[in-house]
């Protein structure tokens, strides 16, 4: 055997390992959301994406970690009772759109700050944001 067919055996020898890992990781990975304590809920995908959007974003700079405002912005667990899915969707893409709104014209004197535009986003993002937000329960 030469050295170039060792090579190539070698390679094909760990590729088939690391394949066979692959393939017994697996079918752990489908359980990475089922609680078998018997604990608090555990955090869906959905979710997962939510506050991953929702930290890349910088939200918690302004609304707070808990998104329940801060001095520079409204806590965010009301959502569902001023907004829809669409609505709350193109607020967050163009929130100046709104400036003539005495809700915001309040907020915007409550809290010296206004809210950043988002449009640079994917709007699957900000539609899982958006679902996030009106999900929220205290």
């Amino acid at each position: 055997m030469t050295n170039a067919q060792k090579w190539v055996a070698a390679f094909l020898g760990l590729f088939l390992i690391l394949f066979m890992l692959q393939r017994l990781t697996q079918d752990e990975e489908a359980y990475d959301d089922v609680d078998f304590y018997g604990g608090d809920e555990v955090e869906s995908p959905a979710n997962s994406d939510a506050l991953s959007l929702i930290n890349r974003m910088n939200c918690a700079s302004c609304h707070g970690a808990d998104l329940k405002g801060t001095k520079r912005g409204p806590g965010l667990y009301s959502a569902k009772e001023y907004w829809s899915r669409d609505d709350l969707i193109n607020y967050l893409r163009n929130p100046s759109s709104y400036s003539g709104d005495d809700r915001f014209e309040a907020y915007k004197k409550e809290f010296n700050s206004i809210m950043p535009s988002f449009s640079n986003n994917d709007v699957k993002d900000l539609g899982i944001v958006a679902d996030y937000l009106l999900g929220l329960e205290e």
